[in-house]
């Protein structure tokens, strides 16, 4: 197949990824997903918010240093790393459109699994009044469904570096309206700058713990009030119902931002307009 040919099949997923970026962004406009239980605020505890922010650090670096090998139990890790060798073995003999989408297929192929355990989680632990206990399980698979998307684009997340793109990508996925619509264009720049660099995240500066406390404050931002929720007794069901919600917004934004990674470094010389 000719070249041209070639460049033409990542050009169209590349003006696909445009599109979903814009309904993600659109969504975003709508508000924080919590505000149908914003009435809660002269009943939320003073101190809950800056509890929230350090149990979520905490759950952030625990699972990093101990965790991951234990999520890692939960899929085939060495399946998907071949999975995607295939997969980009593929487009190399015929970059068609079947081909070139499949990277992303498989990215959201590993979410639906994710949100049912989520949620199976969320709320049994509402029921016995669980909110803060559930972060640590909550974050394991926020974890999870973020890792399995990397592994779908052939980034493995085992430096410091991929762990701290890994976090920001979840700490913009918690912004609203211009705040989002703000982080996510450097985010974007972010992501451009990378790649021209070798796409390995070398020689750029690392600070995995102070972008643990950013993503732990704009978690514990928005769901403040569903974890309070979560936090009482049979009452509790309404909060862990958020989170299976909370697991679809990040993982579908990572899928985003690992695609336009990904198709960043294939379409190289793509046109202004795309």
């Amino acid at each position: 197949m000719s070249l041209l040919s070639k460049k033409s099949a990542w050009e169209k997923e590349w003006e696909d990824l445009k599109k979903k970026e814009n309904k993600y962004a659109s969504k975003r406009q709508e508000g924080p997903t919590s505000v149908l239980i914003e009435k809660l605020d002269r009943f939320i505890p003073e101190k809950l918010n800056g509890t929230l922010d350090a149990a979520f650090s905490k759950a952030f670096a625990l699972i990093f240093e101990k965790g991951t090998s234990v999520i890692e139990k939960t899929y085939n890790k060495e399946q998907k790393q071949a999975n995607y060798m295939v997969d980009a073995y593929a487009t190399e003999i015929k970059a068609d459109k079947k081909s070139v989408r499949q990277f992303t297929k498989r990215a959201k192929a590993t979410k639906t699994a994710n949100m049912m355990i989520t949620g199976v989680e969320g709320i049994g632990l509402g029921l016995v009044g669980a909110g803060l206990p559930d972060i640590p399980l909550f974050v394991a698979m926020l974890l999870k469904s973020v890792y399995e998307v990397a592994l779908s684009y052939g980034y493995d997340y085992e430096s410091d570096g991929e762990k701290t793109f890994i976090l920001r990508v979840i700490e913009v996925a918690m912004y609203d309206d211009e705040e989002f619509l703000e982080a996510n264009e450097v985010l974007n720049q972010l992501i451009d700058d990378i790649v021209a660099e070798g796409d390995s995240l070398n020689g750029f500066e690392i600070d995995k713990e102070a972008q643990i406390e950013k993503t732990a404050k704009a978690l514990s931002k928005e769901m403040l009030y569903t974890k309070f929720l979560q936090g009482q007794m049979i009452i509790g069901i309404a909060g862990g119902i958020f989170n299976p919600i909370y697991i679809n917004r990040i993982t579908d934004y990572a899928v985003l931002k690992y695609r336009r990674r990904f198709l960043t470094s294939k379409v190289s010389s793509r046109p202004s307009s795309l």
